[in-house]
């Protein structure tokens, strides 16, 4: 099934049923009077976060949902039937957009969690309404008002407790594939990686956090290059940020060069994000002799002017994955705790969150302008094509799992 994480649907809320003009007629009742009823309501749209669906793949090739019109009002003040609403279900962590505005309508980040997005047309009234000492026949009604329509588009971004960031091949998915259940490809070749991968890490017992991974980034991803940095917008509500860095790779490039290229693709993309708690993890430790692991641990250190947390890994041989987790869970519980007993310290944590959001927001609307402009055929050097790979592609493709 295909990976899809942004889609544009058009949804129409049901008008209301009219109202009837009708007049009771019945054997020895002379002038019975009005007896026309009112018509039922529209149906409303709703968005609601469904825990089953980790895809928005439902959306890509039905775009237009309509809910239902309520019923004409009948005769003997008989009302018209409300029309069903339309609930339609979206994998949590789902963003909800007004496409004409811009305008974010909400954001669906709890199980079960439903969202108004167009309401139904309110009913007509029927001629029974209008009746009075003066006026006893009445042939006045009113019709159903329409329903809203809007055109949405809607955005999903992962929700995990810690992303990876790293260089094609810098051992991501490995370590993903070390410390839990999920089971992302690996190979020896770039760009194994085409989508977001999440696997839940289980330190001891009753205690365990969601990992995401994304897939890797290289130099000019800005631009366009490689996968681009479409997916970065799922690293936007993690709450810790690990950066695996090859310690041996087989081109032989420098692991430090590496490292300050993917601190720079990410402050490009938001200024904010690179703020969020990070960590250094340089992986691969088996590739290298004890005294050679320590030159470059050094060299990276020294190039990025790093002074954070620090892990020297093997995730292929499991080499301090686990004591990598256990620190990982006790920086969440622990942050989780200051969160509750310091005011400030949350207040801030949610103005950070706030302006992660803000910067990915407008990063991503940027680049929905370019693909605008290049469907109308208004293409420039500037333009960037990160977004290539998901256009009308009808193949199977992989989609985001969650493995627990």
């Amino acid at each position: 099934m295909k990976f899809v994480d942004e889609v544009s649907i058009f949804v129409k809320a049901g008008d209301g049923g009219n109202g009837l003009m009708s007049f009771r007629r019945e054997k020895f009742i002379e002038k019975g009077g009005p007896n026309g009823g009112d018509g039922g309501d529209g149906g409303s749209v709703f968005m609601e976060a469904d825990p089953n669906l980790n895809t928005l793949v439902d959306y890509r090739y039905t775009r237009r949902f309509d809910a239902q019109r309520g019923e004409n009002g009948g005769s003997k003040d008989c009302t018209g039937r409300k029309g069903d609403d339309l609930v339609l279900p979206v994998p949590v962590g789902t963003t909800i957009i007004d496409a004409a505005t811009q305008e974010i309508i909400g954001d669906l980040t709890k199980p079960g969690q439903r969202l108004l997005v167009a309401q139904g047309g309110w009913h007509g009234l029927g001629n029974t309404r209008f009746k009075s000492s003066t006026n006893r026949a009445p042939r006045q009604t009113t019709k159903g008002k329409p329903g809203e329509s809007r055109d949405l588009k809607l955005e999903l971004k992962v929700l995990a407790d810690v992303g990876l960031l790293g260089l094609p091949n810098a051992g991501k998915s490995t370590f993903i594939r070390a410390v839990s259940a999920a089971k992302p490809k690996v190979a020896d070749y770039p760009f194994t990686t085409l989508v977001p991968n999440l696997g839940v890490v289980s330190v001891g017992r009753f205690k365990s956090f969601v990992v995401a991974d994304i897939p890797g980034l290289i130099e000019g991803a800005a631009e366009g290059a490689g996968l681009g940095i479409r997916f970065l917008k799922h690293l936007a509500r993690t709450r810790l940020l690990l950066h695996i860095v090859d310690m041996a790779p087989l081109d032989e490039s420098d692991p430090a060069e590496a490292a300050a290229t993917i601190i720079e693709e990410l402050a490009r993309f938001s200024p904010a994000l690179t703020e969020r708690d990070r960590w250094l993890v340089l992986n691969k430790a088996d590739q290298l002799l004890e005294e050679d692991r320590d030159a470059r641990l050094k060299a990276v250190l020294e190039r990025l002017g790093w002074d954070g947390p620090v892990f020297v890994i093997s995730a292929l041989e499991r080499e301090g994955t686990e004591a990598l987790s256990q620190e990982i869970m006790r920086y969440l519980d622990e942050r989780t705790l200051r969160m509750e007993e310091d005011p400030d310290y949350a207040e801030q944590l949610a103005e950070l969150d706030q302006r992660i959001e803000d910067e990915a927001r407008a990063r991503l609307q940027a680049m929905d302008d370019q693909r605008a402009l290049r469907r109308a055929g208004l293409k420039n050097a500037g333009v960037d094509d990160d977004d290539d790979f998901d256009d009308e592609d009808d193949g199977d493709g992989p989609e985001i799992f969650y493995v627990p």
